[in-house]
C-alpha cells in the first residue's frame, strides 16, 4: 500500500508542476498580447483551474501583482482619456463661438444684400 501512495504522490506533484508551467506560460502569452492579467484570464489561457491558481501562494501573489499593474495602466488610460475629453470640450466650445460669430456676420451681410437689392431696384 505504501508503494502505491508514493506513486500517487509523485503523480500529483508532477501534475502541480505541469499546472504551474502552464500558468506561467499563459502569463507570458497574455503579457505579450497586451491583455489583462487576472485569475480568470490566466485560467482560461492555461487551462488550469482558478482554485489551483488561488491555492498556490506564489502564483497567487504573482497574478495579483500583475493584475494591479494592469489596473493601474487602465486607470492611467482613463485619466488620459478624461483629459483629452476635457480638451475636446474646450475646442468644441471655441468652435461653437466661432460658428455663432460667423452666423451673425452672415445674417448682417444678408440684410445688407437685401438693402442693396432694394436700392438697385429703386434705380431702375
Amino acid at each position: 500500500m505504501a508503494g502505491s501512495m508514493k506513486g500517487i504522490v509523485a503523480y500529483r506533484r508532477k501534475q502541480e508542476e505541469d499546472a504551474l508551467v502552464k500558468a506561467e506560460k499563459a502569463i507570458v502569452e497574455l503579457q505579450f498580447m497586451g491583455k489583462a492579467i487576472n485569475f480568470n484570464s490566466v485560467s482560461k489561457q492555461s487551462g488550469v483551474s482558478k482554485s489551483f491558481l488561488y491555492g498556490d501562494e506564489q502564483m497567487k501573489e504573482r497574478i495579483e501583482q500583475l493584475r494591479e499593474k494592469t489596473v493601474n495602466k487602465e486607470m492611467n488610460k482613463r485619466a488620459k482619456y478624461d483629459k483629452t475629453a476635457k480638451s475636446q470640450n474646450v475646442v468644441i466650445e471655441a468652435k461653437e463661438k466661432r460658428i455663432a460669430k460667423l452666423e451673425e456676420e452672415n445674417r448682417k451681410l444678408k440684410v445688407e444684400v437685401e438693402h442693396l437689392r432694394g436700392l438697385l431696384y429703386s434705380m431702375k
